[in-house]
């Protein structure tokens, strides 16, 4: 799907056909946004904006001369945006090109900070007067919204926190979770620091506007505050991962003292029981029976006392 944004009678139209760029001047055009695009709209743009698009592979390609390069006619940069789930969060990759103060964004999927732009932009038009201002907009709507998140996760952290300090049942599936949110916090953290290396990159470009590096400037100084926080968020999660491992270590060895207790309250009894019951001696070992058995009962009574009186003097159980 393509949506061309261009300026008409004082106002910004939308058009979804590819067409129409007949009848428009670049100077008309604000944004180009292309949509899980077919080729035929992909070929439109390419010869609107007299430059080629890079395919989807390259944009997803981690090297450097990939994520961001420039040629003569254009500026192109590919960056990442994370997509929340319910449990896990994914990535998917945004390509920009600048050309001529038009924007093209070609994406795979619908986002919520493409949407709000879209929307802001036919409402105050005025705001966004050509691509540089709508490219910095979709940037700081993004950065607003990784916020939100890493706000979120800050908030399941806490939570966290507290279950282990109001001593909830603390198991194998609430490890399970701190690592899922471990993850999720690197992801996010790794998302931020790609729009980094974007606009730092864009920064040393000498075909982007100097009017407009303040504000990206003050979008950097806002990513880095953000990459602190995942960093004490991150941190926050191994402590409480280890103060987990902690208490299933403790209750492991809880089990072990009692198991090492009942087996020491029953090593007696059996020597006892064991003596007692040998048929060695025969007929000739004679023991009056109104004896034995009193006496074998204290054999057995006494050393249990004796181990319980000494565990708990050294306050082992």
């Amino acid at each position: 799907m393509i949506e061309i944004f261009f300026r008409s009678e004082g106002r910004i139209s939308v058009s979804q056909s590819e067409s129409v760029f007949a009848e428009l001047q670049k100077s008309d055009v604000v944004w180009i946004d292309l949509l899980s695009p077919t080729g035929e709209e992909k070929r439109a743009t390419e010869s609107f904006l007299g430059t080629t698009i890079q395919s989807r592979a390259q944009a997803e390609e981690i090297e450097s001369s990939s994520r961001f390069f420039e040629n003569e006619r254009a500026v192109f940069a590919n960056t990442s945006f994370v997509i929340p789930g319910p449990e896990e969060y994914s990535m998917e990759t945004v390509s920009f090109v600048l050309c001529d103060s038009v924007l093209a964004t070609i994406r795979e999927v619908s986002l919520r900070s493409f949407l709000d732009i879209q929307r802001r932009l036919q409402v105050f038009p005025k705001r966004y007067p050509n691509g540089y201002y709508v490219f910095i907009a979709i940037l700081e709507q993004r950065v607003d919204l990784d916020a939100d998140m890493i706000e979120l996760m800050s908030k399941e952290i806490s939570q966290f926190g507290k279950k282990i300090n109001l001593g909830e049942d603390v198991n194998e599936e609430f490890l399970l979770d701190i690592n899922q949110l471990q993850e999720n916090t690197m992801l996010v953290r790794e998302n931020i620091v790609d729009k980094q290396r974007m606009i730092t990159s864009i920064l040393k470009s000498n075909k982007y506007p100097r009017e407009y590096q303040t504000k990206l400037n003050v979008l950097l100084k806002d990513i880095s505050s953000l990459i602190n926080h995942t960093n004490f968020s991150f941190e926050r999660l191994e402590y409480l991962q280890n103060t987990v491992l902690g208490l299933i270590n403790l209750d492991q060895n809880r089990i072990m003292k009692i198991f090492t207790l009942v087996s020491l309250l029953l090593m007696p009894p059996t020597l006892v029981t064991g003596f007692f019951g040998m048929n060695v001696f025969g007929d000739r070992l004679e023991i009056n029976p109104a004896i034995v058995w009193p006496l074998v009962t204290l054999c057995i009574i006494i050393p249990v006392i004796v181990i319980v009186f000494v565990f708990k003097k050294k306050k082992m159980f």
